[in-house]
């Protein structure tokens, strides 16, 4: 199937964008069967307000808490994103990639 570039309109700021060819047979590929609807400067707003301004946290744009623990491997003192439970394992993030690794 030959694919030529398209204009489309921004559902949100009204300007025009190119789906270009190349998009197109992307688009394909993937088998999404919708054409975009934003150009990319508002399909990035739109992202970045969903997943929270970027700033690492939760969807609903919270930070994420985290609990003080200690490593018990290397006895460092770190920050986890979960309650440690008694009799769990804790690691630092140094020592947690070498217990991973060796799993």
């Amino acid at each position: 199937m030959s694919f030529q570039d398209k204009s489309i309109q921004c559902a949100d700021c009204g300007t025009n964008f190119s789906f270009t060819a190349g998009e197109q047979e992307f688009f394909q590929t993937k088998g999404y069967t919708n054409e975009p609807k934003r150009c990319s400067s508002c399909r990035e707003t739109r992202k970045t307000e969903r997943n929270g301004n970027g700033n690492g946290g939760n969807s609903y744009g919270l930070p994420r808490q985290m609990f003080p623990a200690v490593c018990a491997d290397c006895g460092k003192e770190t920050q986890v994103p979960f309650a440690p439970t008694n009799g769990k394992p804790v690691y630092c993030s140094d020592c947690y990639r070498k217990v991973r690794v060796s799993r």
